[in-house]
């Protein structure tokens, strides 16, 4: 199985189990993330959401290259990206809080994941980064609209996008992208990440969230991430992308 989903004493996580490929996305994770989904969104006995991945070297290394390679055109990259920007929307729209606990390698498509959950809760040896300009493309899943949107500061997202650079994870936690650092394991870190906020009941948090809800749905957040798929759809049937890919896949 490539993935797992686990609730348990109110958290519902969701591991992307693929180690051997560092935690990649294929359509068989895209599908695990729509049965996470459709099980949680009007589950009110969950009280946070958390999505990780297995092992301690990778959260997610974005899309698996290995399979979206094969999709040449703009035409036939375009379901695949639309597809998990919609997956995003819904992971940062679901009306408990949900915390990326990273505890790996995210680059690329995994820092869209990431940026899609609530906070970020990230191992103090982990990196990140949205590499995908080195492949010339952009962000697919909606991630750079969410980044504008969270973040709010024009130049500090738009360096950390165009210049498509790997950061530890105290450069992330500084830059303001990383909520919170942790040393040792990920379940300590998820557990003191989380002490605060459990004395208070989860009605308190699903509150909170829905007044950002109400914001993003205002501003028409989900459409701009479904733009934002296409506009990656076109510069990914590019000779350009394809020749990186290429050159990528060639070096592993």
């Amino acid at each position: 199985m490539s993935y797992t989903i686990a609730i348990e004493n109110g958290i519902a996580t969701f591991t992307i189990d693929r180690p051997e490929m560092r935690n990649a996305i294929n359509y068989t994770v895209m599908d695990g993330l729509e049965q996470f989904l459709n099980r949680i969104e009007n589950n009110e006995e969950v009280a946070y959401a958390v999505i990780t991945g297995a092992g301690d070297r990778a959260f997610c290394s974005g899309g698996d290259l290995s399979e979206f390679h094969a999709l040449r055109t703009a035409d036939e990259a375009y379901p695949m990206l639309s597809r998990m920007a919609g997956l995003l929307y819904r992971v940062a729209t679901l009306p408990m809080p949900v915390i990326a606990l990273i505890n790996g390698a995210a680059v690329g498509g995994g820092c869209e994941i990431a940026t899609a959950c609530d906070y970020r809760v990230m191992s103090s040896t982990a990196k990140a980064g949205f590499i995908q300009g080195t492949l010339a493309i952009t962000t697919g899943w909606g991630g750079a609209t969410l980044l504008f949107e969270k973040d709010g500061k024009h130049d500090r997202v738009l360096r950390l996008l165009s210049e498509a650079g790997v950061h530890t994870a105290d450069e992330m936690f500084e830059a303001g992208w990383a909520t919170e650092t942790y040393e040792g394991t990920a379940e300590n870190g998820l557990q003191r990440f989380l002490a605060k906020m459990s004395a208070h009941h989860p009605a308190v948090h699903r509150a909170y969230k829905t007044i950002a809800i109400r914001k993003w749905t205002a501003d028409f957040i989900r459409d701009r991430m479904i733009e934002e798929s296409r506009q990656c759809s076109i510069l990914w049937g590019s000779d350009a992308h394809h020749e990186e890919v290429a050159q990528f896949l060639s070096k592993k």
